[in-house]
């Protein structure tokens, strides 16, 4: 269980701190290639959609037949997945529009800025986004961490999807600091621990959960990290893929994640 338990929140750190690779690709590049961002984004949500409703419902319905009967456990996993939905939604409602990094950015922010403005507003937006990733990364971080925590490849194939779609995170974070300051570095380390809010949940929920974790809390988290899984992709990565390139890219990105996702699952098991 020891092991299960480190590379759970292995999983959960490696998903979380990828939003520095937004912060670093900022740096590199003048210019973020918003196309491969938006396949990339689409896969990511393919990913998702696909393991939510293929793998984990179905997962979540078994361990809820277990604890109850067949009929009961299937009541528990519908009202456990759109329960997952809401709770996500309302976090995000709690973000204003304007500072939550969930939210598509236009393409010309994207270009890298013009630097020497030392501007308080801008590191301010910095810091605001950074606290938003945080309240946001709390459920994905114990999505990464319960799924690793039962199905190590389960929990890779969550970890890997939830790490691509927080590369656009990392760039807003990373993009006002460094246009308000000129610091990479700053902006670098900025992006980087805003995704420390993952691993931090992950442990949290295994302290939290640890002592009553049964077969009826595995169903029920389950079925919340499909919801909230599903929500992320259809609110934010499709949306967010279609702003950054055409359409057709986002949705062969989507399809591209799905053949993946389907083809790892059935390869590992």
């Amino acid at each position: 269980m020891k092991y299960d338990v480190l590379t759970a929140i292995g999983l959960s750190l490696f998903a979380g701190l990828s939003t520095g690779i937004g912060g670093l690709f900022l740096l590199i590049f003048r210019k973020i290639n918003t196309k491969i961002l938006s396949v990339a984004l689409g896969f990511s949500a393919g990913v998702m959609i696909y393991v939510s409703f293929v793998e984990i419902l179905p997962e979540a319905s078994k361990y809820l037949g277990q604890a109850f009967d067949a009929k009961k456990g299937d009541w528990i996993t519908f009202i456990a997945f759109f329960a997952g939905i809401f709770l996500i939604a309302i976090i995000d409602k709690l973000v204003p529009e304007k500072d939550n990094p969930h939210e598509p950015q236009s393409i010309e922010r994207l270009d890298v800025c013009g630097l020497g403005h030392d501007s308080q507003k801008l590191i301010k937006t910095g810091k605001l986004a950074a606290l938003a990733i945080t309240i946001h990364n709390f459920p994905e971080g114990l999505a990464t961490f319960v799924s690793g925590m039962s199905d190590f490849s389960l929990g890779f194939a969550i970890a890997v999807a939830v790490a691509i779609h927080n590369i656009p995170e990392g760039i807003s974070v990373a993009l006002p600091i460094y246009c308000a300051t000129g610091n990479k570095k700053k902006a670098f380390l900025s992006s980087l621990i805003s995704g420390l809010a993952e691993p931090v949940g992950a442990i949290i929920a295994y302290l939290v959960l640890a002592p009553f974790l049964n077969d009826a809390l595995f169903g029920i988290i389950y079925a919340s990290i499909a919801g909230i899984m599903v929500f992320i992709s259809l609110d934010e990565l499709l949306p967010s893929a279609r702003e950054y390139g055409e359409h057709h890219l986002a949705i062969f990105g989507l399809i591209g994640g799905m053949i993946v996702m389907g083809l790892s699952l059935l390869l590992l098991k």
